[in-house]
């Protein structure tokens, strides 16, 4: 990343991506790829509701095992359906393309798969996302079939290519429903056939800002804590948008890249720790 200032954040406009235009936006993105490279997500999911059992009465802690909170994360994951996928794609100094316009843009996936009628969720959490804005049975009506979705997204140039870099924060269930969906199968028994298929469709370039924050003194907290406490604002949108928190990420990414951070730090935490664990599975 240069010492330039950074990248002006007015006029940011949301694709939202739906089963008609999904073809249309897919060729856009491999049109633009190569000039953007900087790929930050977030994706929606109707919550979890698998979690470790705990002593009677005890309050749940989550394991430092990384294999038993992938397991509890393969649970979920396999059981629950992805709700949004958002992505924005910028160049090495966070600009967003602008397609010829004056705007700048991001994309918001959204997929007709869940069923909030008859599928398994963790009700406060679909709550949630219906308060933020998510409109379920529009995403029912019109919204993306996952197959169609991994089919085009093999061939856009987001993934199996050496190219490209990931932002992330947090991202164990991420790129878990990102696996399922592009694999078509259940995450696989053990973590480490799972961290193979991360680094075969994402590559060796991927960073979770959270993992980050712990070589970042006063820094802990989710993704609006960790912005807000860093002075980065949201540009658009609300939190639990998918389109809205992946440029939320990589507008917390570069902060953290440009203040906090020596590069040698960033260069040993790409992908997976110092102890070949992917970070987020801590």
């Amino acid at each position: 990343m240069s010492d330039k200032p950074p990248p002006t954040r007015e006029l940011v406009v949301t694709r939202s991506v739906w089963s008609d235009n999904l073809d249309t936006e897919f060729k856009l993105i491999r049109s633009i790829i190569d000039g953007f490279p900087i790929i930050s997500m977030d994706t929606e999911f109707p919550g979890i509701v698998f979690r470790p059992a705990c002593p009677a009465g005890g309050q749940y802690v989550r394991s430092g095992d990384p294999s038993a909170h992938y397991r509890s994360l393969k649970a979920n994951v396999d059981l629950l359906k992805l709700i949004q996928l958002g992505l924005t794609l910028s160049d090495v100094d966070g600009n967003l393309p602008d397609l010829g316009t004056g705007n700048q843009f991001i994309w918001e996936f959204n997929f007709r798969d869940f069923d909030v009628a008859n599928d398994v969720h963790a009700h406060e959490s679909v709550e949630l996302l219906r308060r933020q804005g998510i409109d379920f049975e529009k995403n029912r009506e019109i919204g993306i079939d996952s197959v169609r979705f991994a089919e085009l997204m093999m061939s856009s140039g987001l993934v199996l290519s050496d190219a490209v870099t990931w932002v992330t924060f947090h991202c164990a269930y991420d790129f878990g429903y990102l696996v399922k969906c592009l694999t078509g199968e259940l995450l696989p028994d053990q973590l480490t056939k799972f961290l193979d298929l991360v680094r075969l469709f994402f590559g060796d370039r991927v960073y979770d800002a959270k993992h980050l924050m712990r070589y970042c003194a006063g820094l802990y907290g989710g993704l609006d804590r960790v912005s807000k406490a860093m002075g980065v604002k949201r540009a658009i949108g609300k939190s639990h948008q998918a389109g809205s928190d992946s440029l939320l990420t990589l507008d917390a990414w570069l902060e953290v890249k440009k203040s906090k951070m020596k590069e040698s730090v960033f260069d040993a935490q790409s992908n997976n720790n110092e102890d070949g664990v992917f970070p987020a599975l801590y």
